[in-house]
């Protein structure tokens, strides 16, 4: 068993890279840029919102309320008109990344230290590399992958972008499987 105080490099280190290489992926790679698709007559839509005044949010349309709403002839008949909208409203005033940076590195930080843990637990001192690749990558890969799979069950999110986020979860578990094999002590 290996605590997870000796593993704070292996932590920091593989953060670091998953924030460098994203940044990498995002900016210059661009397989993301189709990831959402332009409303047709954007500035009208907007306009037609914008009256509303929403607040940041998560909203649905049409919204039933309940279970039992749903199997009301008015909301089945909204349900077949449509259409049928899951959005999210972000505040007013731009779309800072400085927040959503840090968040992000945070983030990173917290799947290095499952990662940790649990080959942490599992394997000791000295570990083969090929073991603690493998016990920190799966866990790593679950963090940053498995959970996207729920946005298009659930929400409706295009596939095509949740798996191509999916395969930037695998590239970031591999770095983390890399790092945290590398840094392992011994």
């Amino acid at each position: 068993m290996v605590p997870l105080s000796s593993l704070w490099l292996a932590i920091v280190v593989s953060a670091v890279i998953v924030f460098v290489v994203s940044s990498i992926i995002h900016m210059f790679l661009g397989y993301h840029r189709n990831d959402y698709r332009r409303v047709p007559n954007e500035d009208d839509v907007m306009d037609a919102l914008r009256p509303f005044d929403l607040p940041a949010g998560d909203y649905v349309m049409p919204h039933a309320g309940s279970t039992s709403a749903m199997k009301s002839p008015e909301y089945v008949e909204k349900l077949k008109a449509g259409p049928i909208v899951l959005m999210t409203v972000a505040p007013k005033g731009g779309w800072g990344m400085g927040r959503s940076l840090v968040l992000w590195f945070a983030y990173s930080i917290v799947v290095g230290i499952f990662a940790a843990y649990i080959a942490g637990r599992a394997l000791g001192p000295g570990a083969d590399y090929l073991a603690v690749f493998r016990f920190a990558g799966t866990t790593a890969f679950a963090a940053y992958s498995v959970a996207l799979l729920q946005s298009s069950i659930w929400y409706r999110k295009n596939w095509r972008a949740t798996l191509l986020s999916v395969f930037d979860g695998l590239v970031y578990a591999l770095l983390t499987a890399g790092t945290f094999g590398w840094l392992w002590p011994t």
